[in-house]
């Protein structure tokens, strides 16, 4: 290439990086257009790097968010399909303090005949435990590919994927945050990206202040049915020792609804994260009450998401009932 042109990329980092006075957020037109281009590799690496990282900097808009998460989609190659997702569940953060019991939750409404969903990403940050490590402890297997999960909601109403699988750029991607030190925009706009068109969505973030950012991200990708809210570890987990802000999209309207602590007092961490754990209460051969009251607590949101309770407590009543005569695995 000459050096004296311009890279086309190189407008979008000039946009971002030309200082406090001078540089501005991208619209979401040209967000799309940036991602386009890291998805189509058409952006040196040198380039990308800067581009993450001053995204990082300033912290994702909604427009931006939407825009990124508009360029993935186009990207996937989902087959033609007649099976109806009722709830996309992302699953990237892992879980560091407590084992990741929302997989329990998923479990619970997959019995009920509600099918979902669940996309994520493992290894990128040391020391966590991610979903798809413990799916083998619940005699679950991954899926490999997108006709796969579709084959699996279609015979037992869940299927976990990995980003790998699906859009392995933003794979490639999320994975540089050892090299980095840092996340990246792409740990956010993973969250949104809803594969499969499910008809209704839940997302878990750690920063308080990204559940408003994906709120109306979600809106203007048009997503009419949408949950938010700040998870265990970043997962989509409510934690039952704590009140929680979930904040969705219903229709065009943005709702913020408020779910009291489940406890009076904090529950002390365990200090044995044994996977093996996830099936032992399943079966009923050990008790958690903190595990029983996470898997019931985030059920229940999931519930009153897709309509299946009109409010927090008719969603908790049918939760238990749930969890009260599940099967054995």
């Amino acid at each position: 290439m000459n050096t004296q042109q311009e890279h086309p990329f190189a407008e979008f980092v000039k946009i971002l990086g030309k200082g406090k006075k001078g540089s501005r957020p991208l619209t979401q037109d040209e967000a799309y257009r940036a991602m386009s281009m890291i998805l189509a590799d058409q952006v040196e690496p040198i380039q990308l790097g800067a581009f993450l990282m001053l995204m990082r900097v300033k912290e994702e808009t909604p427009e931006e968010l939407a825009g990124f998460v508009q360029a993935a989609r186009e990207s996937f190659k989902i087959p033609t399909h007649t099976v109806q997702v009722d709830l996309d569940w992302s699953s990237y953060a892992g879980k560091r303090r407590h084992l990741p019991w929302f997989l329990l939750s998923t479990l619970l409404l997959a019995e009920n005949n509600i099918r979902v969903f669940m996309h994520g990403a493992g290894g990128h940050t040391e020391g966590r435990i991610y979903t798809h490590n413990v799916l083998k402890h619940l005699n679950l297997q991954a899926a490999t590919s997108i006709e796969e999960s579709l084959n699996q909601i279609s015979q037992s109403n869940f299927s976990y994927l990995s980003l790998e699988h699906f859009c392995p750029k933003l794979f490639e991607m999320i994975n540089l945050r050892p090299l980095m030190g840092l996340r990246s925009p792409v740990h956010t706009l993973v969250r949104l990206l809803n594969p499969l068109s499910a008809s209704h969505a839940i997302q878990g973030i750690f920063h308080p202040s990204y559940r408003q950012v994906h709120q109306k991200a979600a809106l203007l990708l048009n997503h009419s049915s949408m949950a938010v809210l700040k998870g265990e570890g970043g997962e989509t987990e409510r934690n039952p020792d704590m009140d929680c802000l979930v904040q969705s999209v219903q229709g065009t309207e943005l709702i913020d609804e408020q779910w009291p602590a489940l406890f009076a007092r904090r529950h002390v961490k365990s200090e044995n994260l044994d996977p093996q754990q996830l099936a032992q209460l399943w079966q009923g051969e050990i008790s958690d009450e903190f595990a029983e009251a996470t898997i019931i607590g985030t059920a229940a949101v999931a519930l009153k998401l897709i309509g299946k309770a009109d409010s927090q407590k008719q969603a908790h009543e049918l939760a238990t009932h749930y969890w009260s005569n599940r099967s054995t695995l």
